[in-house]
């Protein structure tokens, strides 16, 4: 499963039905959430794996807690939020108010909601990342390259699909964002992790950019 299937398929919108269903928050929102969180999430743990003490713990946490059973059983996206938050507290660091600020802003969810949806969504991104691993046979020193090719994957799919419903969702969503990016918003997002973008001055290409630093 490729991470755009994962934004556009049955557990993306289980998901977001779920997160619609106990925040009132529009099913589109929460799609364009995850669309931005998902990758920046895998950026971070790459960049992160690139420490091997960093890849030893992420290699036991996903061996452990995320073999990706989540995936079939969405009902576990609610029953983990609690540990979703301390995967968040985690990757990000004292950067992740900054991250729920900037999401908040971009995606127009309320910044007391931001928080308690991404910690209901951080558990599936893990559960995905450690399907991926399970089916890849990777240990502790291969995550970087894995995190790394999902990213570039994804980022080959989004230009391949210049027209889908998910850029149709993050067109609406992100509203004036889009006014100054290439018009392919999950291109955007995804350059933008990837390195890609860094020449674009406004819209979704900089949408990232403070948060991400260069990284």
């Amino acid at each position: 499963m490729s991470l755009i299937d994962l934004l556009t398929g049955n557990t993306g919108n289980q998901v977001a039905q779920q997160a619609e269903n106990k925040f009132g928050i529009s099913k589109n929102q929460i799609i364009a959430l995850l669309a931005v969180a998902a990758p920046l999430i895998i950026s971070h743990l790459r960049n992160k794996s690139q420490d091997a003490k960093e890849a030893e713990a992420l290699n036991t946490a996903l061996d452990k807690d995320h073999d990706g059973s989540i995936l079939n059983n969405t009902s576990q996206a609610e029953e983990r939020q609690v540990e979703g938050g301390s995967i968040l507290n985690h990757i990000f660091g004292g950067e992740k108010q900054n991250v729920e600020s900037s999401l908040s802003q971009n995606t127009g969810i309320s910044i007391d909601k931001i928080g308690p949806i991404l910690a209901m969504l951080a558990p599936v991104i893990m559960g995905y990342i450690g399907k991926e691993k399970q089916q890849n046979n990777v240990g502790a020193g291969g995550l970087g390259d894995l995190l790394g090719g999902i990213l570039g994957n994804a980022s080959n799919q989004a230009q391949e699909q210049q027209s889908s419903p998910l850029n149709d969702i993050l067109g609406s969503v992100l509203g004036n964002s889009q006014s100054q990016s290439s018009g392919n918003p999950l291109n955007d997002i995804l350059g933008n992790v990837l390195g890609g973008n860094q020449q674009q001055q406004g819209g979704l290409g900089s949408i990232l950019g403070n948060i991400l630093g260069g990284k």
